[in-house]
Formats: C-alpha cells, structure tokens, sequence
C-alpha cells in the first residue's frame, strides 16, 4: 500500500510539474519572449489587423515580386486536374487560384484540381472570394490519408498524416539570404522601410514589425528541411529564389 502511494504521489508531482513546465513555456513573438498560450492569440491579431489590406501589402513590399514567386511555386507543384490540395495557412486565397488556373492550362478538358483553403484566421477567409475553412492547423480535424498534395508553412507532422501515400508537400516560405552583403541590404529594408510601409498603407506598424522579426525566427534552409525528414518524409529538397529571401521546400510522403 505506501509502495502503491509513492508512486502515485510521483506521478502526480510529475503531472503537476509539466503542467506547470507547460502552462509557462516560453516562446517567441518576433524578437519579443512570451507564454506559448499567449502567443497564437497575438499572431491571430495580427492576421486581423492586416487582412483587407495583406495582397496589397505583398505588392508594396516585395515591389509586386511575390507573385513571380507565387508562379514559381505552383509552376514547381504542376498541379494537375486529379490533384486535391490542401492549402494551409491559405490566406487570400493567392496560391489556391494559380494551382486551380495551372491545372485547368494542363488538363485541358478534364476539369480542375480540387484546393481546400484552411486558415485559423476567419478575417483572411473573408478576404479570399472563395469557400474555405477556419482550422487551426496544429490540430487538423480532417481524414488521414486524404490529400494528394499539400503546400503549407508549418505543422509538418500534420501534412504529413493527412497526406494520401505518394503525395507531396512543399512549402513557399521566407528564408535566409545566402550572399552576406545582399543580407545586410535586406535587413535594413527590412526593419527600416516594411513597418513605415506597413504604417503609410494598413496603418499597421507593429504587424508588420512582428513579421520581418518572426522571418528572422524562422529556421534556415537546412535545418528546415532537416526538420521535414524528421517527420518522415523522402526525397526532401528545397531551392532558393532571389538568394535565399525565400525558399521553395518540398517532400514526398512514400
């Protein structure tokens, strides 16, 4: 009986503990410390603040050449009219379109492929001119094994389940410049003109402060792809575009 005691009074104390561990566990938003609990509701205000004016903002910071970026992508994805995408952290709704207008210039007559646009954020859902769905996408609440391919920022153990065998994920996503004198350029376009641009058009400086800091915080090239493989995908690669400001990842669930 005292056996069977302490060990309980040890398993309790370890519960409480790690709940404890966990209730305090510190993360980051941008360069700023917080609670992990308190972070997911910051990042969702920002998406709230920027959502009527977030494709405009794209334009204005990237001088519009996001959206040769967002070609590249889907033209490395080839989408094709038997595909069904899922497409994470979604937004607007921006690569959704290119991936169903690509499928419809490769498949002539079969029709198009089929994209789902998830986004924790209902403002940016409002913002996209199409049907999706609010999921918070840690905790996907979709079948296992349903999805050909997956473009997505983050959450990789979660694409990995809900991708069909054979499919793929990629992920288009800010990155670390290669060249050390085009990255010291870039850094200072990117703290000294993004939040006034930020400010001057969505009267936003913080969100946008938030977002060259969290850009900073995003793992380099290499470990991210050493994070893919980690949750058991194969033939993982990744390729640089504009040196490095962003990185096109991809990996195959086989």
């Amino acid at each position: 009986m005292s056996v069977s005691l302490c060990n309980n009074l040890r398993a309790y104390y370890r519960f409480a503990f790690s709940s404890v561990q966990k209730r305090f566990k510190q993360t980051h938003f941008g360069f700023e410390p917080v609670d992990e609990e308190k972070k997911w509701q910051k990042v969702y205000e920002v998406f709230e603040n920027v959502a009527t004016r977030y494709d405009l903002m794209n334009d204005a910071m990237s001088c519009g050449v996001h959206r040769l970026w967002k070609d590249e992508f889907v033209r490395q994805m080839h989408p094709l009219p038997t595909f069904n995408i899922l497409d994470c952290a979604g937004g607007t709704g921006d690569i959704a379109f290119r991936a169903v207008a690509h499928s419809v210039r490769n498949g002539q007559s079969l029709g198009t492929c089929t994209v789902t646009v998830v986004d924790i954020n209902q403002p940016m859902l409002n913002a996209f001119p199409g049907f999706g769905l609010m999921l918070n996408v840690y905790h996907l609440n979709l079948n296992c094994s349903t999805f050909s391919l997956l473009p997505l920022a983050f959450v990789i153990g979660e694409a990995y389940r809900v991708l069909k065998p054979g499919g793929r994920f990629m992920c288009l996503e800010f990155s670390h410049v290669q060249s050390k004198y085009f990255s010291k350029l870039y850094d200072w376009y990117s703290f000294n003109i993004i939040p006034v641009l930020g400010k001057i058009i969505a009267n936003d400086w913080n969100s946008y402060q938030y977002l060259v800091e969290s850009i900073r915080q995003f793992p380099n090239q290499e470990r991210f792809a050493e994070m893919i493989e980690m949750q058991r995908f194969k033939e993982v690669s990744y390729n640089n575009l504009c040196n490095g400001v962003v990185a096109i990842h991809s990996g195959y669930k086989l």
